[in-house]
């Protein structure tokens, strides 16, 4: 089996969870917090899909899995003990063209999870191919050690200094040179001694311009914008 890394877009996008215990509540919860769609398929609900079902976080479809379940999901996960069960969703899932994972059973997955250091915007995943979810988590413990809080920040002036340099500046080189030399900046150093002055002056020494950090959103520097101004 061959898998490579995918971050998907999920927002909006119909999921469907098979199973109501704990297994499938850890794949409902990190689908929810995404922004999917999503629809549970069990009997009974453990009290933390209960609490999401009546908080209108997700619909409940109280009964076992039936034939023809799948229609109209992009993403499926089987999280039900029952190898049959298993056998029959994977089936109906691959004749559907949908994406499956049958937990614990790893030739019934054209998809499989990673396991995922997160900081904000930023996310680390590990995989061993379904080989060993153990060593996975292992390393991912190590790599969230490596994420520091001040990183999450400059994550998001990152992304708004991009899409200020979207409107600024028409060549996409240009853009692209500027954002790797903030990149590899000491600005993450700069946010970590908590001195926003010298971010804000860091940022600007990149970019080349006097920056409005309130059209920003951002509270690095409280200075005025001049068009055109130099560094």
């Amino acid at each position: 089996m061959g898998f490579i890394p995918l971050f998907i877009e999920m927002e909006g996008r119909r999921c469907l969870v098979i199973g109501g215990g704990a297994v499938a509540w850890r794949k409902c919860e990190s689908l929810l917090s995404a922004g999917a769609c999503l629809t549970v398929i069990s009997p009974s609900l453990v009290p933390a899909l209960r609490q999401a079902r009546d908080t209108g976080r997700l619909s409940h479809v109280e009964r076992c899995y039936q034939p023809g379940d799948l229609s109209g999901y992009s993403l499926i996960y089987c999280a039900v003990n029952d190898p049959e069960l298993g056998r029959r969703i994977y089936a109906e899932a691959r004749g559907r063209g949908a994406l499956v994972n049958v937990a614990d059973q790893l030739e019934r997955c054209t998809f499989i999870v990673p396991a995922v250091a997160r900081r904000g915007r930023v996310q680390v995943a590990v995989s061993t191919a379904g080989a060993s979810p153990a060593v996975a988590a292992r390393l991912r413990t190590r790599l969230a050690a490596q994420l520091s809080p001040q990183l999450e920040v400059m994550v998001e002036i990152m992304a708004a200094v991009r899409d200020w340099l979207k409107r600024h500046e028409p060549r996409a080189e240009v853009r692209a040179r500027k954002l790797a030399a903030l990149a590899d900046s000491d600005l993450e150093a700069a946010l970590a001694r908590g001195d926003t002055p010298a971010a804000a002056d860091i940022v600007e020494r990149c970019l080349g311009a006097v920056l409005p950090w309130a059209e920003l959103g951002l509270a690095l520097a409280a200075r005025p914008y001049t068009p055109g101004a130099g560094p």
